[in-house]
């Protein structure tokens, strides 16, 4: 499966940062983690860091699938507004997936500072309503926010303008939020893991999965078995290959990343997370060298071909928005790309058991525009059914709450 076309930064600007071996022959390990981005990194570094002898299996080379296009914006804020996942579900459970999100954000800071020199930082996040229609609908949402104790703020027309330069009927502004490169953080976990003991092996590619009661055997598509006490499929939006009925929709999402901008032209957005409330939405953020990275325009086009010939236009298109937007801004795309992703209907994530292979195969499908975010909780709630503990986040991830 073609993931990506054009120029992703990340690759771009980091090229191949480590080789990793083949598997070449058979072993046993008590976790298989398949995939090998920055959610199989997260997965296989949390359950490493507690004493699991973990094996990480990629078909390509590390983390040149959908990690090397994200355009990572680290939010606790999901696609689905908190009041409308109230509205389907519960409160309780709107709170849950919203003060999870909020917790993994310096979760994921922890991490960084670990690994050091992955173009972390913090950031606000800046959320404004598109149109006057969507004025009271992101008003109610800050009410839920605020009165559940979230780090907002409201902005009025007037404030955005004052303060940001920004036309626009309101916004919410979020304390907490951050920017990471995903492609070295994933790069450097699974070097560091590797210097640490656990086995990482590209260009490897599983072809079967069976599950008994007491193990699990992965086998390549050259022959080679791996025994395994459990197994975490984590390759992203090629998993749902490995289920007979599509739980996702993959779409298509758009972007691209401009020269290095002056910072007397780059002003606030330096810190700054900035999205729409319109669906999709457009979206931006800069980087750690001043440059400004553009996203959206996200369509249902599935297939790669038709996905690459639109590249340089969708890149057009985000730059005409941004000059809309920020006339005195000069943010010319400078690499250009797109990416596969896929989304849930409720705009949440799905980790642990599918019924269709038992306790031992846990899926790991960080889906939605907070992939990030979701696979490090993921993380910490595979580590804790493997482990045979309860997790509060497992019947809200789980497969069985689809029907």
């Amino acid at each position: 499966m073609d993931l990506k076309s054009g120029y992703p930064y990340w690759a771009v600007k980091n090229g191949l940062m480590y080789a990793f071996p083949r598997l070449d022959a058979d072993l046993r390990c008590d976790v298989a983690v398949v995939g090998a981005g920055i959610t199989g990194a997260l997965i296989a570094d949390e359950l490493a860091g507690h004493g699991h002898d973990v094996v990480v299996l990629e078909q390509r080379d590390v983390c040149w699938g959908s990690t090397s296009a994200s355009t990572a914006l680290l939010q606790y804020e999901i696609d689905t507004h908190a009041i409308d996942l109230a509205r389907r579900y519960d409160q309780a459970t709107a709170l849950l997936a919203y003060q999870s999100c909020l917790r993994a954000i310096s979760e994921i800071g922890a991490v960084a500072q670990e690994v050091k020199d992955v173009d972390f930082a913090p950031c606000q996040s800046l959320y404004y309503a598109s149109n006057r229609a969507d004025h009271s609908r992101l008003a109610d949402e800050f009410a839920w926010r605020e009165k559940h104790g979230f780090p907002v703020r409201w902005l009025s027309r007037a404030a955005l303008k004052d303060e940001f330069g920004l036309t626009a009927p309101g916004a919410i502004l979020s304390s907490v939020a951050a920017r990471v490169d995903p492609y070295r953080l994933a790069s450097r976990l699974l070097r560091r893991m590797q210097r640490q003991g656990t086995r990482v092996f590209d260009r490897t590619q599983v072809k079967s999965i069976k599950a008994t009661a007491r193990s699990v055997q992965l086998t390549t598509a050259s022959g080679i078995s791996i025994k395994a006490g459990h197994a975490v499929i984590a390759s992203g939006y090629e998993a749902q290959c490995w289920l007979r009925r599509r739980v996702a929709k993959n779409r298509s999402s758009y972007a691209y990343i401009s020269d290095p901008v002056d910072p007397a032209e780059l002003r606030w957005l330096a810190g700054t997370l900035l999205w729409e409330s319109a669906r999709p939405y457009l979206y931006l953020r800069s980087t750690g060298d001043g440059r400004l990275l553009v996203g959206g325009e996200d369509d249902d086009r599935d297939i790669p071909a038709r996905r690459d010939r639109l590249v340089d236009r969708k890149a057009a298109t985000l730059q005409r928005k941004i000059s809309r937007l920020f006339p005195h801004l000069q943010a010319r795309p400078a690499f250009a790309w797109a990416g596969t992703f896929a989304e849930t209907s409720d705009g949440l994530p799905l980790f642990g058991r599918h019924p269709q292979y038992g306790a031992r195969v846990l899926f790991a499908l960080a889906y939605g525009g907070n992939g990030i975010t979701y696979s490090m909780l993921g993380a910490g709630l595979l580590r804790a059914q493997i482990e045979r503990r309860p997790h509060p986040l497992s019947g809200l991830f789980a497969f069985s709450r689809l029907g």
